[in-house]
């Protein structure tokens, strides 16, 4: 059982060099992990509950009441980074609609549900994630086509039912019987249930990452040179989308956990969904930027995570510092 959980924490101390494996055999080899993708709501499913162990509803509730650190992911998420990504679009693919409007709508989807276990290996806030989730999941259908209307004057119909279905699966009965499983055992689940699956959870991560990169592979293997600059554009959006919630986390004075959620919830968004709705209702074309967050996102979460454990660390070692500092001055004025 030690060699499983060690073998656990070996992977999330190498998510930074696992990622861009993953995601180069998803997109060499999509004949072989491509069949995997049929598993992947049983994966987030596995997750969420694993990591919703270490929650309570009493934390959950908490969230609600002092509802500012929500408001603040949820206004960088489902506004300013929709707004921004319209605006930068604009000027560098201005005389292709169909490009500017899957930039656009790349950010106007929900926050990711794989945040939730991001935010779980870097120690962060779960119940704050978790509501984070589920409300941008819950008024996606009204967000996601007003953005678009207000942005672009482009006017959709939202599979409502589809994306709550697809919630309900994937985060909401996970998470509450993970919170059950917690309370009912009075803290069994967090401490002895949890570091078992653990391992699990993150071993099955490689796997969807690896399922989800094979939606690249047609437009990575047959790359133009107007893709390679959306790529490249939406690679360095993306990873402003991480820099915002670790700034915006830094505004509000948190630590550690606080980091890690703002800037996986800012950072990470449901490509799926996004993807699903740019090829129902626009261009294929529209398709490419929105599905370029595959190739991006889940390097980019590992590189922060180590980023943001960095962090952590100089503030510790500062606070440490300034103990010490303040000690001694304490000693000579004895």
């Amino acid at each position: 059982m030690e060699q499983w959980k060690q073998m656990g924490a070996f992977i999330g101390r190498h998510m930074a060099y696992f990622v861009p494996l993953c995601v180069i055999a998803g997109v060499l080899f999509p004949s072989v992990f491509g069949p995997l993708k049929a598993i992947v709501p049983f994966i987030f499913a596995v997750m969420t509950f694993q990591g919703a162990l270490n929650n309570t509803f009493k934390q959950l509730v908490a969230v609600f009441r002092h509802p500012l650190r929500l408001l603040v992911i949820l206004a960088v998420a489902e506004i300013f980074m929709p707004c921004l990504a319209y605006l930068l679009g604009s000027l560098l693919f201005g005389d292709n609609v169909n490009l500017l409007t899957g930039v656009v709508l790349e950010y106007s989807v929900p926050i990711a549900v794989i945040s939730f276990m991001w935010v779980g290996i870097y120690d962060g806030d779960g119940p704050l994630c978790l509501a984070s989730i589920l409300i941008s999941t819950v008024i996606s259908p009204m967000t996601i086509p007003a953005t678009l209307s207000i942005l672009l004057g482009a006017s959709i119909q939202i599979d409502a039912m589809g994306m709550v279905s697809d919630m309900v699966v994937m985060i909401a009965l996970p998470a509450l019987a993970g919170m059950l499983v917690n309370e009912f055992t009075h803290g069994w689940g967090h401490e002895k249930l949890s570091p078992v699956l653990s391992p699990a959870s993150r071993l099955i991560t490689i796997v969807l990452i690896t399922a989800n990169s094979t939606s690249m592979s047609e437009y990575v293997l047959n790359m133009t040179w107007q893709r390679l600059e959306v790529a490249l554009f939406i690679l360095v959006f993306a990873t402003s989308g991480f820099f915002w919630g670790l700034i915006a986390a830094r505004i509000l004075h948190g630590s550690q956990p606080l980091l890690a959620t703002m800037s996986f919830t800012c950072g990470l968004r449901n490509i799926s969904s996004g993807a699903v709705i740019a090829a129902q209702y626009f261009p294929g074309e529209t398709v490419f930027p929105v599905m370029c967050g595959t190739l991006f996102q889940q390097i980019l979460a590992a590189t922060f995570g180590h980023i943001i454990e960095r962090l952590c660390a100089e503030d510790t070692d500062e606070r440490e510092r300034k103990v010490l500092i303040a000690q001694r001055i304490l000693k000579r004025r004895r």
